[in-house]
């Protein structure tokens, strides 16, 4: 049995991101299963299975190594619990192994949930010391992901033409959408002199261009379609589910066929999504979308590859104002990457829980005026992997 219209959201939650120094790796998982579990009006003892989706348990000690972290914090056991990794997609990557379980009827009830603890990490647990140490010796040195996105920034600002002023107004875009987010990492907004004025970190990217590092988990539950229904009437469907691998993390860019103009695990997924939810025309058919905005640029390409704008005029979207919340198309309605932060095993599980709220009803200041069909991207170590989830009501 497919994914596509089979299987059910009944209920999302997830934390306040940020720097969550008085919550431990554990307390989160438990504080964002419980809203998921009061929304999917469900009682515990009825998960029958779940995945974990933390990238970096080396960042907080031996808590997320394996599956039996979450089934110890949620006292879920003996049912089966697995940790799934797979770079910036962990947790759509969790989310798409669950909706398999449910999907074939193994399971009628299932939990995926991303965890990820990234501010109190020494300096050599850091992202920019696991490239030095564990590394290539040649390939890794100086290699930062804003100096990996930086190059995509160079190559799509002089084909294009354009200047950084671009980049910004993605910048502004996100923050005015996180400004209204109670559970963003960043809640204020900025104008466009500040985000051409901040000081760089890999040009043109500048400090608002980039993600931060961030706390925070996330949990989406499913079942399948017939049987949503006795749980929670208001369940959403999961219509599409694409995923795609393109290249290693240290041969992507020297792959003779990468343009640095856009990632083919983005559109290859994104064609899977489309073709099991009957999409032909994403730009008409997708009504809110979050994708993985973990540099500004990566926004703008994002807009090309997933079939929102022609190749090269992703950047007209954000011109003319397409992707705001009075836009077409409302893109990162929560603030995105940029703004909710980037805890990466939860982020692609927040992505689904921003989507669902939407359709819903449920984002207050931020709520778009049509939303029901959302889209969920996330995008994996320098563009190799990719997840992308189509979801609406039934």
């Amino acid at each position: 049995m497919p994914i596509a219209g089979e299987v059910a959201i009944l209920g999302t939650g997830y934390t306040k991101f940020g720097e969550n120094f008085d919550w431990d790796y554990k307390d989160m998982m438990i504080d964002a299963a419980y809203q998921a579990y009061a929304d999917a009006k469900i009682d515990p003892g009825q998960i029958q299975a779940a995945w974990l989706g933390t990238y970096l348990p080396y960042a907080w000690g031996f808590e997320g190594v394996a599956g039996s972290t979450l089934a110890d914090t949620l006292a879920l056991s003996p049912i089966p619990v697995v940790r799934v990794s797979n770079y910036c997609a962990t947790g759509l990557e969790a989310v798409r192994n669950a909706a398999f379980a449910v999907a074939c009827g193994e399971y009628d009830v299932v939990m995926a949930c991303g965890v990820e603890k990234m501010r109190e990490v020494p300096g050599r647990g850091s992202l920019v010391a696991q490239h030095v140490e564990k590394g290539h010796p040649v390939y890794c040195k100086g290699r930062t992901a804003p100096g990996i996105f930086a190059l995509l920034a160079s190559r799509y600002l002089h084909v294009n033409k354009l200047s950084d002023e671009i980049l910004g107004k993605v910048a502004v875009k996100n923050h005015h959408n996180g400004s209204m987010n109670p559970k963003a990492h960043f809640q204020r907004e900025i104008t466009l002199e500040q985000a051409r004025k901040a000081p760089p970190v890999a040009e043109p990217l500048r400090l608002f261009d980039c993600c931060p590092t961030t706390d925070g988990a996330a949990v989406v539950i499913l079942t399948r379609k017939e049987l949503a229904p006795k749980f929670n009437k208001d369940y959403l469907l999961i219509k599409g589910f694409g995923a795609a691998t393109s290249g290693g993390y240290f041969t992507i860019q020297f792959d003779p066929d990468f343009d640095f103009l856009g990632f083919r695990a983005t559109q290859e997924a994104a064609k899977s999504a489309y073709r099991q939810a009957g999409i032909t025309d994403p730009a008409k058919e997708i009504h809110v979308a979050d994708c993985h905005d973990c540099f500004t640029i990566t926004e703008i390409i994002n807009y090309e590859d997933l079939g929102f704008a022609p190749r090269g005029q992703g950047w007209r979207l954000i011109e003319e104002g397409v992707t705001t919340l009075e836009g077409r198309l409302p893109v990162n309605t929560g603030g995105g990457l940029k703004c909710s932060g980037h805890p990466i095993g939860a982020s692609g599980i927040r992505m689904i829980s921003e989507v669902c709220d939407q359709i819903r009803g449920r984002c207050g200041k931020r709520q778009v005026k049509r939303a029901d069909v959302g889209l969920a991207h996330t995008l994996g170590g320098p563009g190799t992997v990719a997840c992308v989830a189509v979801v609406g009501r039934p």
